[in-house]
């Protein structure tokens, strides 16, 4: 006999237009025909904003949706879906964008949510859904059979699912799964190539590391493969610790504890946050630091915490991955998504739930599929005052990544250009594949990693022979881009995919805070970036004007010490830029540099602007240079529009002459 699934509960359809989901809220159902537009690229910033993250049980379900943008309104209030009875959410394209917090699907179930439909879903969104035990579809036809009472099949959940993700949903998540099974000890893995096989650089890593169970397993397949380094940050440690006492008892054991890592650097700035102290957060975030001190004093795992003598901690969780852990050929897992920023290195790093990083602790293994690999080869030389995150800008826009067909994909980048890049451009190349909807970003080491090493870990590190993709090896696509003719990019506020040539800006667009930093631009080569554009700005007589305030935030204390040593911290002061220790600060609304008021408009060279992400203002995206020269300009431009200044100034004496 068939296992069914009773669906009893509204739908609540997230339309656009913020009067049909009044008319849901205030109890008249609508159906999908009254429903359209629905909203697209409906972000886990969305559905739960950074400002109610500070518990990780059923408390956030009075939570869902509080954030969700339709029209120019947040319609949904805290307690809306458990009062009014909703047990099925229906969206567009891309559902569950950006952050990997299982906050948000959490929220949901919490809420009473059973079930998501949506035309699609960002990869690790849908992967917290399965682990955790809410069940999605891209059927649209299930609605009629939900709203006439039906029962549906199990197996309706099921199709285009690869074999484990079946058994996890069946399981009702991943920790019943993971307790059903056996796991042979995750560092005796030794993995082995297919025999006369041309494979990518990413799939010669996870055959490496591969489970025995899934060796014969076929791209779009799921598997685990063993993990060189788990690590969670202070949102998430505590719920991680929290999920496996639950499944597995107070007395579990980890798997490889000196090769876990909890970061403090989301939360170290609450203190200077103006909706943490404003909305009596700071009990919240003590709650969550406190989970996190308990968990890292009772098991012998590394940890890098907050600072002593400073507000602040010693760097971004991904940040320090590359500076001090990740060596090309490992596997690299985080509860966050921008994980991919030690790709730049030759590993495989990417971001996963909670619940996936929880059993990684234990069972030593992560999951993912078996991906397919998108290869991007850039050529030519950028122009100057462009960088890696322009490109990233401009692949954004690009169809079809931004309607969702890289989801779940390998990003690697390779061609003359690349080869040109530091590691530091490489990882915001990584790192935002995050943006793009990718598994992760990979790019081969060669000697430029050696040095980086070298230079920066005393490392003398030796490549061998494999850790290259094999010529011949099978990609879905590969994207050629001649990045000479690039020029500086921007991202209008609500998505990084609303990309633009800053020379398209039709208007001029003053702003009130301009902001550098963060895991994708804190770097030595951003603070590179920021320091010559000031600098130049101070040789020809400029300032950043009265109404604008310029914001820069240290990836990790190592980049403070490079610009102590290089003598950029006077250029800075003289400037009146204010500088803030490492931390995530004003990327997660949790620190100085983030808006206070809607009509505020900001400039970012963070790596997503979706509503509500930096504050409740409007949040331009760009590259370190352009974040820079529109703080010298008190409106968006670039670099040569401030190297016009003078000549411009010049002619205005000489006209009045």
């Amino acid at each position: 006999m068939q296992r069914t699934v009773p669906i009893t509960g509204r739908v609540l359809y997230l339309s656009d237009d913020p009067e049909k989901i009044d008319r849901q809220l205030a109890g008249h159902p609508i159906d999908l025909d009254a429903a359209q537009p629905l909203r697209n690229n409906v972000s886990t910033d969305e559905i739960t904003p950074t400002t109610i993250m500070l518990v990780y049980d059923e408390r956030l379900g009075r939570y869902p949706y509080v954030g969700f943008k339709a029209g120019d309104r947040l319609p949904i209030p805290e307690e809306a879906i458990r009062e009014g009875g909703f047990a099925v959410t229906v969206a567009g394209k891309r559902y569950g964008k950006g952050s990997s917090r299982e906050s948000s699907p959490l929220a949901e179930l919490s809420a009473g949510i059973r079930l998501i439909i949506a035309e699609s879903f960002e990869r690790i969104y849908l992967q917290n859904c399965d682990n955790i035990g809410i069940l999605t579809s891209t059927d649209f036809t299930l609605l009629d059979k939900i709203t006439s009472g039906e029962a549906i099949p199990i197996e309706a959940f099921l199709e285009g699912r690869d074999a484990v993700t079946q058994e996890i949903i069946r399981h009702g998540g991943l920790l019943a799964y993971s307790k059903s099974r056996q796991w042979p000890r995750a560092e005796s893995v030794q993995g082995r190539e297919s025999a006369g096989e041309s494979l990518t650089l990413v799939e010669k890593i996870i055959q490496r590391h591969l489970h025995p169970e899934f060796s014969d397993s076929q791209r779009g397949e799921g598997i685990f493969v063993a993990a060189d380094w788990r690590f969670s940050h202070d949102y998430f440690t505590g719920m991680c610790a929290h999920l496996i006492h639950n499944a597995f008892g107070d007395s579990v054991s980890l798997d490889r504890p000196e090769r876990i890592i909890a970061f403090q650097d989301h939360l170290v700035l609450a203190s200077e946050s103006h909706p943490h102290v404003t909305k009596g957060l700071l009990p919240g975030v003590a709650n969550l630091a406190s989970g996190h001190d308990q968990f890292i004093q009772r098991y012998p795992v590394k940890s890098h915490g907050v600072l002593k003598e400073a507000s602040g901690s010693e760097g971004i969780c991904h940040a320090l991955m590359a500076e001090r852990y990740a060596l090309p050929g490992e596997v690299v897992v985080g509860t966050d998504s921008h994980t991919p920023h030690s790709g730049a290195l030759g590993c495989f790093a990417f971001g996963a739930g909670a619940t996936d990083i929880a059993n990684s602790w234990v069972t030593g293994y992560i999951r993912c599929k078996k991906p397919e690999t998108l290869r991007i080869e850039l050529e030519g030389e950028l122009q100057p005052g462009v960088t890696a995150k322009d490109i990233v800008l401009h692949l954004l826009k690009q169809e079809p990544i931004k309607s969702g067909g890289a989801i779940g994909l390998v990003f690697e980048y390779g061609g003359q250009a690349v080869r040109k890049m530091s590691i530091d451009e490489r990882a915001t190349l990584t790192n935002m594949v995050a943006e793009m909807g990718g598994l992760t970003g990979i790019v081969e080491p060669d000697e430029v990693t050696q040095a980086f090493l070298r230079e920066r870990r005393g490392i003398d590190f030796e490549i061998e022979d494999w850790m290259r993709s094999d010529p011949g090896a099978d990609y879905r696509e590969t994207l050629s881009l001649d990045i000479s003719e690039l020029g500086p990019m921007l991202a209008s506020p609500g998505d990084p995919g609303n990309g633009l040539q800053a020379g398209e800006l039709k208007k001029l667009v003053p702003i009130d805070i301009a902001y550098g930093g963060s895991c994708t631009a804190g770097k030595r080569d951003d603070f590179d970036c920021y320091h010559e554009v000031l600098a130049w700005g101070l040789k020809h007589g400029l300032r950043i004007p009265e109404h604008t305030r310029f914001y820069l935030q240290f990836g990790t204390l190592d980049v403070k010490q490079y610009c102590e040593e290089q003598g950029y911290l006077n250029t800075f002061e003289k400037m009146g830029v204010t500088l803030i220790m490492p931390g995530c600060g004003a990327c997660a609304n949790c620190g100085p540099g983030a808006s206070i008021h809607e009509d505020q408009v900001t400039i970012s060279a963070i790596n997503r602007n979706f509503p509500g992400r930096s504050g409740p203002g409007s949040v331009w995206l760009a590259s370190p240079y352009t974040v820079a020269a529109s703080a010298l300009l008190g409106r968006i431009g670039t670099f040569s529009d401030v190297m016009k200044i003078p000549d411009q100034k010049e002619e205005q004496e000489k006209r009045k002459s």
